[in-house]
């Protein structure tokens, strides 16, 4: 039986403020004694002690066997009343969806493939892919310096390269110094965080630290997106539709609010009340896409296309950020650890993401076909967010023992 030594990493969208190392704590704790490698802490989940059958708890019509049905059931249970939670499980190549529905303590099987999520930091992954595209359409290098695709000059003339900014190596910190969080609206953040407040970071306040470390950075990735869009002269979500979208039929997915098409789920605060979308303007590359299950399954099913040249060089090790882990163009690639040889070379593939109402997760084995992703409406501030990637990686283990 395969054995992953797992490294679960809680890469938040963005960093709203400073409670937010209080909410990772508790997710650290949320994951079990199944990642010891990396959380040596025991299970702290706090589920709900539900019998089968109370409460329509049952497990009908299911496509997957019991134990994953389980994992499911009860992951839901510590999430508050009102979530969704929407999984696409690729198997060999094939995929199947189930969704999950938490109200007055009941939790149902609903359809909610088409249903509507941001999904947060695995814009990341997209903006990287964009990157491989225009790379591979011999517009700009990897070791091409940003600096000279704009028209301003770097504080310091500092040099920053468009690998850099997709491996978190830049040097760049998490977020822009001239983001005043706390002047900003709580529940939308970085809506009014301009074109011209990322000007004027990077020509007076742009500092670098450990340059050639990693060292995750959102405002990174955000100057990637912006980048790529003024080298081609349109919009984020333009470039978005014409490159990838519509390539690999994601139809109900975008960067902007004012195009979703699809039933857009409500997302939650970390009391589980409804909260605002965020809008992300200048930094939309770091975490401003709309997106379903469905559009994320076509995505990562061409994924285990070797002829699509794009996405293999998203794939590709650009650095290694420890034993446990590399990272590519946008991806993480977990390493695995197997005591069959001849499963040995089996990475994973992983992103997550986490806004002001909602948490995703996503995992691909391009080796095996297989993958999980999962959309949901549960806060990156809610305690219980870590069970998400808890989830995302129990399920992938059941596929890995089949």
């Amino acid at each position: 039986m395969k054995k992953y030594k797992i490294i679960i990493l809680m890469f938040l969208t963005l960093i709203v403020d400073p409670s937010l190392a209080k909410v990772e704590e508790e997710a650290d704790k949320a994951i079990t004694k199944k990642f010891p490698k990396v959380y040596n802490n025991d299970s702290q989940n706090g589920v709900f002690t539900f019998k089968e059958g109370i409460n329509n708890l049952y497990i009908r019509d299911s496509q997957i066997a019991q134990d994953p049905s389980e994992i499911i059931f009860k992951t839901a249970k510590t999430f508050p009343d009102h979530t969704q939670i929407a999984i696409a499980i690729i198997n060999n190549g094939k995929v199947n969806y189930f969704g999950i529905d938490k109200k007055q303590d009941t939790i149902l099987w609903i359809n909610n493939h088409e249903s509507v999520f941001e999904i947060g930091s695995i814009s990341k992954v997209f903006t990287s892919t964009l990157l491989a595209n225009l790379v591979m359409e011999g517009k700009v290098k990897l070791n091409d310096n940003v600096n000279d695709y704009l028209k301003i000059s770097f504080k310091n003339d500092a040099k920053i390269s468009f690998m850099s900014l997709a491996n978190h190596t830049s040097g760049l910190p998490s977020l822009p110094t001239n983001l005043d969080l706390t002047k900003a609206n709580a529940e939308n953040p970085y809506k009014r965080y301009t074109e011209k407040e990322l000007k004027e970071y990077l020509t007076k306040d742009l500092e670098l630290s450990n340059k050639g470390a990693y060292q995750y950075s959102n405002v990174g990735s955000g100057l990637l997106g912006y980048t790529l869009s003024e080298i081609e002269n349109i919009t984020y979500e333009n470039l978005l539709k014409n490159k990838i979208f519509l390539k690999y039929g994601m139809q109900n997915s975008t960067a902007d609010i004012n195009q979703i098409k699809g039933n857009l789920v409500k997302g939650l605060n970390k009391r589980g009340r409804e909260t605002s979308n965020w809008e992300f303007s200048v930094l939309a590359g770091a975490g401003a896409i709309f997106s379903t299950v469905e559009d994320l399954s076509h995505f990562a099913i061409s994924q285990f296309d070797h002829s699509n040249k794009e996405l293999k060089l998203t794939r590709e090790n650009t650095f290694e950020i420890n034993d446990n882990m590399d990272i590519g163009l946008g991806w993480h690639i977990l390493k695995p650890r197997s005591t069959s040889a001849s499963q040995s070379d089996n990475l994973w593939y992983f992103h997550n993401g986490g806004t002001g109402g909602y948490s995703s997760s996503m995992v691909i084995d391009e080796n095996s076909k297989s993958g999980i992703i999962i959309l949901s409406n549960v806060s990156a501030y809610n305690k219980k967010m870590g069970n998400i990637d808890k989830l995302c990686f129990e399920l992938m283990e059941t596929l890995v023992k089949e």
